[in-house]
Parts: C-alpha cells; structure tokens; sequence
C-alpha cells in the first residue's frame, strides 16, 4: 500500500502541473491555463465538474466530440480534461477519488493494480480497429530488408523475431501484437517485445534494431510510403484495447451517466460519413495537435455506438498477460471485476 501511496502523489503532481478546465475558454481536448476549480461532485455555477484523464489521440475521439459540441455542457456538466502520458499513470489516482474518470488504454499494470486493492470500472469501450489490412489504423509492419527476401511477408514468420511495440509487452500495444500472433497460432513468448517509442520506431526498422514494429496511423502510412516496411497483419476487426474507466464515487453519482450520454452523443456523430464529416476532423485535428490533412488520410477508427465495454476481451487480456508474464497474481480475477455495462444499458 505505500508504493500505492507513492504513486498516488506522483501522479498527482504531474496532473498538477497541466491540469485546467476543458470548456468555452478552452480549445476542444486542450487543457485551459490552471487555475481553481471545483473538486470533483461540486457545482460550479450550476454545473456539476467532472475531471477526466485522457490520452490525446483519435481512439478517444467521442470525448473530443462531445467536448468541442457542448455535449456535457447540456448535461449540466463541466468536464475538465486533464492530458497524461499513459492511462496506467492515472489508474491511483482514479482509484482514490482524485480523477472522476479516465480515457485511455488497457494495461497489466492496470490489472495488477486491481489485485493490489485499488477500485475502478471499466464502464465503456472506445476506438475499433477495423481489420481491413490496406484501411487499419494499427498495422504490424516488416522490415523492408526483411520482408524483401522473403524471411517475413507474414505473420508466421515473426517466430523468434523482435517486435517494437510501444510501452512494452504488457501494454496496450502489446496486448495488440499478442491479438495479431493469436491469427498463426503464437503468443508473446514465442517473440521478443522491445519497448521503442512510436516516434522511433521508423529508425528501428530501417537499422535493424528490430524485425517489425507495432505501429499506429498516421506514422504507419508514412513508413510504408517511405519504402521502411510492408504490413504483414492488423488486428482483427472490432478489437479494442481502449476504453473509459470510473473511479467508484463517481459512479455512484447521476453525473456518471450524465457524461457517459454525452460520450455516446459523440459516438454517434462517428458513425458512417461522420468519420469523415469536416467539422470532426477539425475538432480532433485541434485535440490530438494533428495536421488535419494527415488526419483525413489517415485510417479511421470505429466506435461501438453504445460504447460498450467488451467484457470477453478483459477476460482475454488478463489471459495473454498471466501467460506471458506480465501479470503478477495467479488466480484469474475476470472481467466481473472489472466491468460495468449499466451506463450502456442505460444510454438513450
């Protein structure tokens, strides 16, 4: 419990350091300049605050939506969003109250944190991949040299090889190569995960350091059309290893369904030509401070129009984790412990 602590007030303090409101007087997913704000389940001129850790990218995309559209605000709420690096940074401090909810990906971390005591629900999912290898915003990527004589052109032959995925095997990216291994029939153990950041990942392949990379669009395009690399897979259609987690007190409070409605009011501006409406890719161009034209280009993410959370793949992570070694406990918890899915039964 005291390494519990610590984190507690680590994160705390880098939360202190960029937190601010998200509304009228700031841009759309951007944090407003620092300043007092009411504490989580006050009001603050009739409106009921809610602090939101995410991390800016376009799997999150019906948070910005629902953000730049005034969705929460007609919901009576005033979300603050506050940016961090990773969603296992943030988990402590959900857990104890200090964050009303976060938006970011799954991790073992997130897992052990569990078994360690700490409370939280996953209460929704968040961007799909689409499983289409020529249109799939997460692509497993061979190193051209590689690929060329013929050692990797698919997924079998990442046997023995070293992957690049960033954050390491137990995070959200490596749960995501463990899902593309599962279509040949292998596993984490069966490879070498490196953790490389997704910024470096084009100069790992092209001098070796690495034999295929686990990489996200826009910089997935970039490599292929640089001639670095070929895709070799793409997870499978309808995976998702992201989604929104509520710290315990939060969801006991009508504010709780309150910016889950509006989640999924952003949601369903996604849907079919809303992926590729103008007015969104201009919101999500300013929340994740992306070019837009490389957005639009960009492979697109799809969205459950619910948000559903998806129990059987918690269930699958905690088994790719306990196997691989990720996981630190050896009684399964399951996906009970985890999710709740009565904001989604209870969403218009």
């Amino acid at each position: 419990m005291k390494r519990i602590a610590v984190l507690i007030a680590a994160v705390a303090l880098t939360l202190a350091g960029c937190s601010g409101t998200a509304g009228q007087n700031a841009a759309p997913g951007q944090n407003a300049a620092p300043g007092q704000s009411a504490a989580p389940g006050q009001t603050a001129g009739g409106t009921t605050t809610v602090r939101v850790a995410h991390v800016p990218s376009t799997l999150f995309s019906p948070l910005y939506i629902a953000d730049a559209k005034g969705y929460f605000t007609d919901n009576g709420l005033d979300v603050q969003l506050e940016a961090v690096q990773s969603g296992q940074d943030a988990v402590p401090l959900l857990a104890s109250g200090r964050l009303d909810a976060l938006v970011a990906g799954f991790s073992a971390g997130m897992f052990n944190a569990r078994n360690e005591g700490l409370e939280f629900q996953i209460v929704g999912s968040m961007g799909r991949q689409t499983g289409e290898l020529d249109n799939s915003p997460t692509s497993m990527i061979a190193a051209q040299p590689q690929y060329a004589d013929g050692s990797l052109t698919r997924v079998a032959d990442l046997r023995g090889k070293r992957i690049a995925a960033a954050g390491g095997p137990g995070a959200t990216g490596g749960f995501l190569v463990a899902s593309i291994l599962a279509q040949a029939d292998l596993t984490l153990t069966d490879v070498e995960i490196i953790n490389i950041s997704t910024p470096d990942m084009p100069n790992a392949l092209s001098t070796g350091a690495v034999d295929a990379a686990l990489i996200s669009a826009p910089l997935s395009e970039r490599v292929v059309n640089d001639g670095a690399g070929t895709v070799i897979g793409v997870p499978d259609a309808g995976v998702s290893s992201t989604g929104v987690m509520y710290s315990p007190d939060f969801a006991a409070t009508p504010a709780a369904q309150q910016f889950f409605d509006a989640l999924v009011r952003g949601a369903a501006d996604l849907q079919g030509e809303g992926a590729t409406d103008e007015e969104n890719l201009q919101i999500l161009a300013q929340a994740t401070s992306q070019d837009i034209e490389v957005l639009r280009a960009a492979p697109k993410y799809t969205f459950d129009a619910k948000l559903a959370p998806y129990p059987d793949t918690i269930d699958q992570m905690e088994e790719i984790w306990m196997a691989g070694g990720q996981i630190n406990y050896a009684t399964p918890l399951g996906a009970a412990a985890f999710v709740n899915d009565a904001f989604t039964a209870a969403a218009p």
